[in-house]
């Protein structure tokens, strides 16, 4: 591949061999900026504090320099259950996002990955830490199970890395991940990386107990939202939504689309209508079994499921490339929300759709968004022939039926509003 001039290949970074194989086996040529900023940092072996979303990079900079490390420096004597490397992640899913990315870049290199977490079988995770471990990968919850019953020893951690440590403090698990470190050697006798969305006061007092004479590195996205997405509104009442969204079922070109849906009880709604319609469509909600939640994922990612519906909550984690269209049935209530739904189509380069309903409850919550990304959205009405509802399926097989109460799946007063175009519709 040729050079380009503020460009930085991987091919001109010290990796270790069978890393460097396994960097040209995923299809990675040139680093993101994040990777370009730390890669160089985390090969030099000192610790480091950086701000960066997901989807930047930051997981492949710091398990290609972690690699290479322990492929440079290998131990002559190994302990059963002790990692040489630990990474730390709050939810399941980013923990199996990260654990695929490490087995994909680590293919030739022989190194013995393991994840943890919490929901699935014990014993067979338990058994999986046995024999010598090189990266452990996992949530704190179940990492502090295993070191509890002594089948986990830390005190020979290498390096540790807190991942979104952001969430990790939204989500209390704080206090987890301090006695998850107290077992380890100390900050300086070991590398310590700590990637957190913001690098506020509260990251930073964190990062400074943690973490020995860091490097800070801040690297954020050009645009909160890719070109790459286009963005359309839909003025529409709560009971024509429905209809519009068969329509562009119907009548849109798709490989995969993932319908957001504020509350449970709202999705479990639209699961059971659109199977009314021949649309058998499965829910991600965070009460549904992890083994099933994996399940479903997969089948999205390897497209014979072709749409999805779920929650914020439910959708975290999901990292999947090629997702067409991304409908918010529920305009979300929070303006990063929105960001971080339409964020999950137009990824690695392809172009995407990003589709919402304005009804009247929802519509409120459009003025925080276009401050957000400093911008103003006209909406569209609909055509009859969009609104109309097709036939129902005779027969169709239909999931249990859900209580009748969806008042906040987009209820709630009518109104009229200017500036961005949205408006009743008479």
């Amino acid at each position: 591949m040729p050079a380009i001039e503020g460009k930085l290949r991987f091919l001109d970074l010290p990796l270790a061999e069978s890393i460097q194989f396994g960097v040209q086996h995923a299809g990675f040529e040139y680093c993101t900026p994040i990777q370009q900023m730390t890669l160089p940092i985390l090969l030099d072996k000192r610790d480091l504090a950086g701000k960066a979303q997901t989807g930047t990079g930051k997981t492949a900079a710091f398990l290609l320099a972690a690699f290479t490390r322990m492929l440079n420096e290998p131990l002559a004597e190994r302990r059963d259950g002790a990692p040489r490397m630990a990474v730390l992640a709050p939810t399941r899913e980013l923990a199996i996002q990260i654990h695929k990315d490490a087995c994909e870049l680590g293919i030739f290199s022989g190194l013995n990955i393991v994840l943890v977490f919490g929901g699935m079988d014990h014993e067979a995770q338990r058994r999986s830490l046995s024999g010598p471990i090189d990266v452990l990968i996992g949530t704190p919850g179940r990492v502090i199970d295993f070191s509890r019953s002594r089948a986990l020893d830390l005190s020979r951690v290498e390096i540790l890395v807190i991942d979104e440590a952001d969430r990790m403090l939204d989500m209390g698990f704080i206090p987890d991940v301090k006695r998850i470190v107290t077992q380890m050697p100390e900050k300086g006798r070991r590398q310590t990386l700590l990637f957190s969305a913001t690098l506020d006061e509260k990251i930073l007092k964190l990062a400074s107990g943690w973490l020995a004479e860091p490097a800070v590195v801040e690297s954020e996205p050009e645009k909160m939202v890719s070109d790459n997405i286009a963005q359309t509104f839909y003025s529409v009442l709560r009971e024509e939504k429905l209809a519009l969204l068969l329509y562009i079922l119907r009548t849109m070109t798709y490989d995969r689309i993932l319908i957001f849906g504020n509350r449970k009880d709202v999705n479990l709604k639209l699961q059971y209508d659109l199977a009314r319609y021949g649309y058998s469509v499965p829910l991600l909600s965070g009460d549904i079994s992890q083994e099933k939640r994996i399940k479903i994922l997969e089948k999205f990612r390897a497209g014979t499921e072709k749409v999805v519906i779920a929650t914020d909550v439910a959708a975290r984690g999901i990292h999947v490339d090629d997702v067409s269209i991304v409908i918010n049935y529920d305009l979300p209530e929070q303006p990063e929300d929105y960001v971080h739904r339409i964020g999950r189509t137009g990824r690695a380069g392809h172009h995407g759709t990003a589709i919402s309903f304005l009804c009247e409850y929802g519509a409120y919550y459009l003025p925080p968004i276009e401050e957000q990304l400093h911008t103003r959205f006209s909406s569209i009405l609909p055509t009859e022939e969009m609104l109309t509802l097709p036939p129902e399926v005779p027969g169709a097989k239909l999931p249990p039926r859900p209580g009748s109460d969806s008042r906040r799946g987009g209820g709630g007063r009518s109104f009229r509003r200017g500036g961005s175009g949205v408006r009743r519709r008479r």
